[in-house]
């Protein structure tokens, strides 16, 4: 990929602040990736509201090589609609031309996608995919027809759709059937190709919400609670991302033992910190006791190759201070298990906009 210049950059950032506005009045509130004061958890929370009532039918939506292969033309048309000065036209186009550099050193032009790591690739992207935001906000059934008017679609066996999208990654939520889940992929599939994009076959699913889907980091799931003979919608980690920080911590357990404790520590504590504060908001704390079982094994086997002579009550009162939880000095090892998990209530349409006269 190409790495922007510092001049680039501040073009770019010139040319974001310019932009950014301008679309926000147009995007719809089902879009929540790389917009501001938006999250990942909005997206969350929206999909596990809407499981909870009756949209019970998911479609996993799956891009291939979204960022490599929108459509510069369909790109710049839609630009156009908004932007009418032909400067800043000239810079968002040479911004898209502005091609990759190879493994061999020399650059390449690229005829489609946004550049990844550019500062204004979000912005273009989501001006992209918001082809798809427009459809499922303007169908019969979504979430500008009336309730009564949705009421009657479900008496009359049709059914409802919403969508929620963050950057590439969407689901579509139908309040009807299988079926009518199957028919929208070939609707959807004609929506995205008009920005030259594509549906991956194997990756795009469709799951009822009994069965869960995983969304975000986030597994999405209907289960009876426990007691009692209701059932309701969780959201806690997903078994994917669990694996993934298991592998991370492993990872860095592998420095070179004759560093301090304190220093594997510091490393352990960034990491952990910011994983339990993405997952807060949700039914986390079994993951979170998992996760410090976890780490307490891998710290530990990293201080048995440092002292290889010591057996576990030397250790334990050398960096425990005859307890369990390792520390170094005034560095202690961060505990997941400590976290208390709390709740996310969904946003939607009442998240503010940071310019005034923009929804």
């Amino acid at each position: 990929m190409t790495v922007p210049t510092v001049a680039d950059r501040v073009v770019q950032a010139s040319l974001k602040l310019v932009l950014e506005p301008i679309f926000e009045a147009d995007f719809a509130p089902c879009s929540y990736g790389f917009r501001p004061n938006r999250r990942a958890h909005d997206a969350m929370a929206e999909t596990r509201f809407l499981a909870s009532k009756t949209y019970e039918w998911v479609l996993e939506g799956d891009i291939t090589a979204c960022f490599d292969e929108i459509s510069h033309s369909a790109l710049m048309d839609r630009v156009r609609v908004r932007i009418g000065d032909k400067r800043v036209l000239a810079l968002v186009k040479a911004f898209l031309k502005a091609g990759i550099l190879t493994e061999v050193g020399t650059s390449k032009e690229t005829v489609t996608g946004t550049p990844q790591g550019g500062i204004l690739s979000p912005l273009l992207a989501n001006v992209a995919l918001s082809v798809l935001d427009e459809h499922f906000t303007q169908i019969e059934g979504g979430p500008q027809t009336s309730p009564k008017r949705r009421f009657t679609r479900r008496q009359k066996g049709l059914a409802n759709y919403r969508l929620i999208r963050y950057a590439d990654d969407f689901v579509i939520l139908v309040s009807g059937t299988r079926a009518h889940a199957e028919a929208l992929l070939p609707e959807v599939a004609e929506v995205l190709s008009t920005v030259g994009l594509r549906l991956s076959e194997e990756k795009t699913l469709i799951t009822h919400i009994d069965e869960g889907l995983d969304f975000l980091g986030w597994r999405i799931q209907r289960h009876q609670k426990r007691g009692t003979d209701r059932q309701y919608v969780y959201n806690y980690p997903a078994k994917k991302v669990l694996r993934s920080i298991k592998a991370k911590t492993k990872a860095l357990c592998r420095m070179n033992v004759s560093l301090p404790l304190a220093v594997l520590l510091h490393k352990l504590n960034q990491v952990l910190r910011g994983w339990t504060a993405y997952f807060r908001p949700g039914v986390s704390a079994r993951a979170f006791q998992y996760l410090r079982v976890i780490v307490w094994r891998q710290v530990f086997g990293w201080l048995r190759r440092k002292h290889l002579g010591s057996g576990w009550k030397e250790l334990r009162r050398r960096y425990c201070d005859g307890g369990w939880w390792p520390h170094d000095g005034n560095v202690v090892l961060f505990n997941p298990g400590s976290v208390v998990t709390t709740r996310y209530r969904p946003r939607g349409t009442t998240i503010p906009s940071p310019w005034p006269g923009t929804t």
